[in-house]
């Protein structure tokens, strides 16, 4: 099947503007991880992570104002430029106030990219049909990817000659070309799919009502709390192995720049061969019960054999299917839904939920190391595990309600 030429263009369009993005994001998330660490240790990783929840909170409900106000395509454009001007503000904050600046630059970075990547998810469920979106959502993935990685190996090249610093500025000047090319791929595709019938309708900020009226929302959120609390004990348990192996902080900075690299390009991989394939040929069902398992044998690897090396692999494998097969298979459910549903209680779900989660996760895995001690390297690995299993759980239940589109 064919895909109408000015809809395939702005899908390519809003994957261009992915890949500046995640160029961006690979620098001010590898340098705000180090100079967190530098500065308080990376035992502070966990209540730095469990305040990005707040910071998310308040960008979404602006976003659910600025959606209501302006429309898919000005929001889009207001929330990038105002991004790139707070991370500007939080580059300029460094040298005088390094600990705070850099604590408020690990929470923002948290949050502005959800929120701008969940957007350009929206405009694509809007534009697209389900049929050419199983054709086309691994190759949009990847498109981005190729500026993920970039992005990795520019950090890994450059911490070392210029610090870790400065790479908040390349965040915030990747954000301008991202822009552009997302205000592109409107006009290329139009008004978004239901945007002039909701605009018709009584709708709340965030759309809270549709999670009553369509269930599939609520299990799709709890979809998103589990992976992400996989996620997020993975993370730690890396980074944990990596404080203790890798001590310097622009070696440290290096070493991220030169892991997600690594996971971008396996994620690349994946997106462009694997994804697609497996979109058109197995079915969703099959793909959303079998992601879970894969984590959670990982975690038993990491279980049986704790170090650096096995934590970094099972870290990046579940990075890299989170990158394309579950994003590209978890997009599907989306878009028989309402405008509303794709824009704003997306945004809910995929924004809020997603930082929710890790935040939840981390701040109870501070408190018990703040009144336990330090925690055993096990509990990470052991938490993946439950979590895994019970994404497996929810994953089975959405299959059993969602019959049509899981065919």
């Amino acid at each position: 099947m064919l895909i109408d030429s000015r809809r395939l263009a702005a899908a390519v369009a809003i994957g261009a503007a992915a890949s500046f993005l995640l160029f961006g994001y690979e620098a001010v998330r590898s340098a705000s991880t180090s100079l967190v660490v530098a500065h308080y240790g990376a035992e502070s990783l966990p209540w730095v992570m469990a305040l990005s929840p707040v910071s998310t909170g308040f960008m979404l409900y602006g976003y659910g104002r600025l959606l209501t106000w302006l429309g898919a395509k000005r929001t889009l454009a207001a929330s990038s430029l105002v991004s790139a001007a707070v991370l500007t503000l939080c580059w300029a904050a460094l040298p005088f106030a390094g600990g705070p600046a850099s604590a408020l630059l690990y929470i923002l970075r948290e949050g502005y990219i959800v929120l701008i990547i969940e957007q350009y998810w929206s405009f694509i469920n809007s534009t697209l049909k389900p049929v050419e979106a199983k054709r086309v959502n691994g190759p949009i993935c990847g498109l981005a990817s190729v500026g993920a990685i970039l992005g990795g190996l520019t950090v890994g090249r450059l911490a070392p000659a210029i610090g870790t610093e400065p790479l908040v500025l390349l965040t915030a000047g990747a954000m301008l070309p991202a822009t552009a090319l997302g205000l592109l791929a409107y006009h290329l595709a139009g008004t978004p799919r239901g945007e002039q019938d909701e605009k018709s309708a009584t709708s709340s900020t965030l759309a809270l009502d549709l999670f009553h009226r369509h269930r599939v929302l609520v299990h799709l959120g709890l979809l998103i709390l589990l992976t992400q609390t996989v996620s997020t004990v993975l993370d730690l348990c890396f980074n944990g192995f990596l404080a203790e192996a890798v001590p310097n902080r622009d070696e440290r900075t290096a070493y991220l720049g030169d892991f997600y690299a690594l996971l971008n390009g396996g994620a690349f991989l994946m997106q462009f061969v694997v994804t697609p394939l497996l979109l058109r040929y197995v079915s969703l069902r099959l793909i959303h019960m079998g992601i879970p398992l894969l984590h959670a044998v990982a975690a038993i690897v990491v279980l049986l054999e704790p170090s650096l090396t096995v934590a970094a692999g099972a870290y990046l494998a579940f990075k890299a299917v989170d990158y394309s097969l579950f994003r590209g298979a978890k997009e599907l459910l989306y878009m028989p839904l309402p405008y509303d549903a794709r824009y704003r209680a997306k945004e809910v779900i995929d924004a809020f939920g997603y930082r929710a989660s890790k935040g939840v996760t981390s701040g109870l895995i501070g408190a018990a190391g703040w009144l336990a001690g330090p925690l055993p390297g096990v509990l990470y690995p052991v938490v993946a595990l439950l979590a895994a299993l019970g994404w497996y759980g929810v994953a089975h239940r959405i299959s059993e309600e969602r019959t049509g589109v899981f065919l």
